[in-house]
């Protein structure tokens, strides 16, 4: 790996712990699991692991509200075995990155609860502010999560302020004393040996002075412009960046929900020692088929979904370095999404070398490795996700309980939070328990056991994928150029790389076809005359040097240009 920017050289694996594999029998998935399953992940190709909170936490959103940052919440196991996973990760050259979440923390954190007293100390580690005239909120600010972003506390007649859940307090990270506690957690972690971080919402951490009210017209949610990347965000980033990060072998990735690409540079452009951040995780090109989110839907756009990736392919290029990915535990599957269930190995394989070769560092959750779907649950008492909840009962009102229920069910995240499918047997292999979670019926079709033994299948099409691009100079150094761009179902770009003291010249191109196929692909004109080697496809090629093709549905071909 090169030097202190291994991060370039590695694909990471997302674990979401409460449904990735119970080791201890109780139905939730653990540490455990996780261990045992160490062996799997390394056969991906991967070189990282990212996990989801572990920490104490009561759930309020899933591990994202956290109550203690020093310690694993029980529900996974403890201390003991996280140093267990942690050095066998390594053993295994697995780069290890902890979620990291100090935008807010749980109502049940230590620091909240003797905060609420207006005298203690910490008290302004937290946003609290008096009511407005009688019993009147102090500004016109939305949650993300749906209603106001204020809460009263009928202890101290006061409000806190709140991005996302009522059980999720925003922190007051202009005070000195909150940003040395965040350094505190950073270095117990990387004292462990964590390699890095992935940091939750971290653009939105700085607060406008004032938090005035927000009278944009089209801002959405209220407040918006006042919190993302707001007025000391660079300053804090830095600080945290010299005083902690510079001195360890680690890198972050900072999840950047409103961020385009210009804030992108910003943030991630520079050396290491000063950069902001080392990636964004940015949203654009989940917006797809949506409009800002999933639960304001639209068709689906392969215009819209090439557009973006060019846009910041292009924009970081030389500055920056992209964050690639598909899936995570925030969106609903892209399979069903983005491709076909009917095409599922197809569709599932073609997004794959969509996302794959292009410059950055990609992340793979799981089960997106065996081409898991959405699920279909038959009341809205099935979905434990509080913003599924809560976008339920405002649907509810406008288009009654059936159109609610299926906007709920396209939309929710707990599509992503099924448990993961390992085998056919019962409750897909991953607990002898009965699971916290429904799992998904199509389990028995759709498992790593099944998939593991088929050459043709979508788990060993990634590690294929995988392979190619760890090994390819054009993928780690190439530039990259989109060709086709008139085309609305065809994505086609290159990377192409000019060769150095250490590695020869090399270009790729990669072809992949949105839809049922059947219609004509060129190969682009500066590639034609220029004999070609396809390394990686998804149907039987028999004639690599043609100059064009008839799709079949959803075919992808990567082509070594020689």
């Amino acid at each position: 790996m090169a030097g202190d920017e291994w991060y370039k050289d590695v694909v990471f694996y997302q674990i979401w712990p409460r449904s990735f594999a119970d080791g201890d029998g109780d139905g939730i998935g653990d540490l455990y699991g996780v261990y045992e399953k160490l062996t799997y992940i390394k056969s991906l190709g991967v070189g990282g692991i990212w996990f989801s909170p572990l920490y104490v936490s009561p759930n309020a959103d899933y591990g994202y509200d956290i109550a203690d940052y020093r310690h694993i919440s029980p529900d996974y196991g403890d201390e003991k075995i996280f140093r267990r996973v942690l050095k066998r990760a390594h053993e295994l050259g697995l780069k290890v990155i902890m979620d990291l979440v100090i935008n807010h923390t749980s109502i049940e954190h230590e620091w909240f609860q003797k905060g609420i007293d207006p005298a203690s100390p910490y008290h302004d580690y937290y946003i609290w502010r008096d009511p407005v005239s009688v019993g009147g909120v102090p500004n016109n600010w939305q949650s993300m999560f749906g209603g106001s972003a204020w809460t009263y506390c009928e202890q101290n007649g006061q409000y806190y302020l709140h991005l996302f859940s009522e059980g999720q307090p925003d922190l007051n990270m202009d005070n000195p004393r909150v940003r040395d506690e965040v350094k505190d957690v950073m270095r117990y972690w990387l004292d462990m040996g964590v390699d890095g971080f992935r940091e939750d919402v971290i653009t939105l951490i700085s607060k406008a002075e004032g938090l005035p009210n927000d009278h944009a017209p089209l801002s959405l949610p209220k407040g918006k412009q006042y919190y993302d990347c707001g007025p000391h965000l660079a300053d804090y980033l830095g600080e945290f960046r010299h005083d902690v990060l510079v001195q360890h072998d680690c890198f972050v990735v900072g999840e950047a929900p409103f961020v385009d690409v210009e804030k992108a540079r910003m943030l991630t452009g520079g050396p290491r020692e000063s950069r902001l951040l080392d990636m964004v995780f940015s949203f654009e090109h989940m917006e797809a088929d949506c409009l800002f989110t999933e639960y304001i839907p639209l068709p689906f756009s392969p215009r819209r979904f090439m557009g973006a990736l060019s846009r910041w392919q292009e924009g970081l290029h030389g500055v920056g370095w992209n964050a690639l990915y598909l899936e995570n535990h925030d969106h609903p599957r892209v399979i069903s999404r983005y491709g076909s269930e009917r095409y599922r190995r197809e569709s599932g394989s073609m997004l794959a070398c969509a996302y794959l070769f292009l410059e950055g560092t990609p992340f793979i959750y799981q089960g997106q490795e065996i081409g898991m779907t959405n699920i279909l649950l038959p009341s809205i008492e099935d979905y434990p996700d509080c913003i599924a909840q809560a976008n339920y009962r405002s649907y509810v009102e406008k288009m009654g309980e059936e159109k609610a229920l299926a906007r709920v069910r396209r939309a929710t995240r707990d599509n992503a939070r099924t448990p993961m499918q390992w085998d056919a047997t019962e409750n897909a292999g991953f607990s002898t328990h009965k699971p916290w979670f429904a799992v998904n019926p199509n389990y028995r079709q759709v498992n790593v056991a099944v998939q593991g033994n088929d050459e043709n299948s979508l788990l060993n099409f990634y590690r294929r994928a995988i392979k190619l691009r760890t090994q390819s100079a054009a993928v780690r150094w190439g530039e990259y150029h989109e060709f086709l761009r008139a085309s609305g179902s065809v994505y086609a770009y290159s990377r192409e790389f000019a060769g150095n003291d250490e590695h020869e010249a090399e270009t790729l191109l990669v072809i992949c076809c949105f839809g049922k196929g059947g219609h004509r692909v060129g190969i682009p004109g500066k590639f034609r005359e220029r004999k070609r080697e396809v390394l990686l496809a998804n149907y039987p090629v028999e004639d690599a040097n043609a100059d064009s093709f008839v799709a079949r549905p959803y075919e992808a071909r990567v082509y070594k240009v020689l």
